[in-house]
């Protein structure tokens, strides 16, 4: 399968997912083994009401779907993912009233579970949000397991 069929699938897949359309998620840009998604803020996803910061499960939820997209976009993973452990480090609330983004790289890929790391980001770049590291689910076809 070709990177540009690769990145098409991981897209569609994401994009039928429920709770991502659910939570607005979108694709920013998807490669060979890494994906970046944004998430609008919303009102619905806010965490601390005297704050208005958006709750951290809707932030886990953003890293987690961008760690499967970018699995799922790697050259030697032929199919779809799950995730089998994702440590988040949360680093300071997300601006309220801005968009998040993650950006995910699936770095190294065995015959059964490929790694992640992830961060999220709001407007200030560099100052992340929270970062992740996670093991998902591969398939290699003629694999000896």
């Amino acid at each position: 399968m070709s990177d540009d069929l690769r990145a098409q699938v991981a897209r569609q897949f994401i994009e039928s997912i429920p709770h991502a359309r659910a939570l607005g998620m979108s694709f920013v840009e998807i490669g060979a083994g890494t994906a970046e998604l944004s998430m609008p803020y919303d009102k619905r996803l806010i965490g601390d009401p005297a704050t208005g910061v958006v709750h951290g499960g809707a932030i886990s939820t953003l890293m987690d779907t961008c760690s499967g997209a970018a699995v799922m976009a790697h050259p030697v993973n032929p199919g779809s993912t799950a995730t089998l452990d994702l440590r988040i480090d949360y680093m300071r609330a997300a601006t309220p009233g801005q968009t998040l983004v993650a950006r995910a790289e699936c770095y190294h890929v065995t015959r059964t579970v490929a790694f992640v790391r992830a961060v999220a980001m709001d407007d200030n770049r560099d100052n992340p949000v929270a970062t992740a590291t996670g093991a998902f689910t591969v398939e290699i076809a003629g694999a000896d397991v």
